[in-house]
């Protein structure tokens, strides 16, 4: 008896319904059930409302500060690291120009000195050639007295054997008079 009862009530409400249906189209529409419709939306949005704001929000705004102040961690960082890096930079092209001056001042302290060395060794090479230059006069001039000496006594043994050859006879003192005479002009 109870299924019959059972499904007595469901016939009857599924009656309900169909002439609810057919009588006002969408059961959403039907004014008659605005009332109820109404207060469960507000308390849906109400609990909505009560999810987002105490929940939902609160999270989603810790995640965006966190962000912002990743992002203006990050931000600081990179300004600061940019800092440095121009300070390197600075400080690169100091050390570079001092580096330059010290290399100049030591090419012309190098120079200073090699030139030095160099005048040192001009000077030393030009006694040295004067010294042989004064003694290789020295020896031409010797030369050309020896060779003179040699002319001379070869001149006067050749006119002796001239003088002889052609049958005369030859007087020293005479030969060397006639011959110093020639020689001197």
């Amino acid at each position: 008896m109870a299924s019959e009862t059972h499904d007595m009530a469901s016939a009857a409400t599924s009656a309900e319904h169909m002439h609810t249906a057919d009588a006002g189209g969408m059961p959403q529409l039907d004014f008659s059930s605005f009332p109820n419709q109404i207060f469960w939306l507000l308390v849906t949005l109400g609990v909505i409302y009560w999810l987002l704001s105490r929940i939902a929000l609160p999270r989603i705004a810790a995640v965006l500060a966190d962000r912002q102040g990743t992002i203006a961690g990050d931000i600081a960082a990179a300004e600061d690291f940019k800092r440095k890096a121009e300070e390197a930079e600075a400080a690169y092209e100091k050390a570079l120009a001092e580096a330059r001056k010290n290399a100049q001042k030591i090419a012309g302290e190098t120079k200073a000195e090699i030139q030095k060395d160099l005048d040192a060794a001009i000077a030393k090479a030009d006694t040295e050639i004067a010294a042989r230059s004064a003694q290789s006069e020295q020896r031409i001039a010797e030369i050309r007295d020896g060779a003179l000496a040699a002319i001379d006594e070869v001149a006067k043994d050749t006119a002796g054997e001239i003088v002889t050859a052609l049958g005369g006879k030859a007087d020293k003192a005479a030969l060397n008079r006639a011959v110093d005479a020639r020689l001197k002009g």
